[in-house]
């Protein structure tokens, strides 16, 4: 995949460190390129429903974000992407030190992009994926003035 946008860079990392949200929750971009982002999230109890598992909602947020990482990183300058729809499939229990995320592009589009997250949970050495998320981005013209990226 190409990335239309000479500045991609910059707009994908901006959406991260922008994202109050996200820097509530801690999660971190950790790399990304034309098609691809990967995100990470080290688990603290707050992350953590009243069972002691990984809260879908932190997954889903995860998931979504990083999903929009890489929608971005294949959108024009003069446009922005925003999800319209998402699914998330909630494999087994997320239990772990951290989360980490990647999500790629399955289809760009000119009205809308389609992409796939899948989300793992980190306990030492074991990895295990334990959900995936499939959105549908829209992509939207930039009004003048307009910062919103993702």
């Amino acid at each position: 995949m190409r990335a239309p946008d000479p500045n991609y860079r910059q707009v994908v990392e901006d959406g991260f460190r922008e994202a109050a949200f996200l820097t509530d929750l801690g999660i971190k971009l950790v790399d990304f390129g034309p098609g691809w982002c990967e995100s990470s999230l080290r688990i603290h109890p707050r992350h953590l429903q009243h069972t002691g598992v990984i809260h879908a909602g932190v997954q889903a947020t995860l998931a979504d974000h990083t999903a929009g990482g890489a929608a971005m990183s294949v959108t024009p300058a003069h446009e922005y992407i925003l999800t319209l729809e998402f699914k998330l499939h909630l494999l087994r229990p997320g239990k772990g030190e951290e989360l980490r995320c990647r999500a790629h592009v399955l289809r760009p589009g000119k009205a809308f992009h389609v992409v796939e997250s899948e989300v793992f949970a980190m306990a030492g050495d074991k990895k295990t994926l334990i959900s995936k998320l499939t959105a549908t981005m829209a992509v939207l013209p930039r009004e003048q003035g307009d910062s919103t990226s993702m």
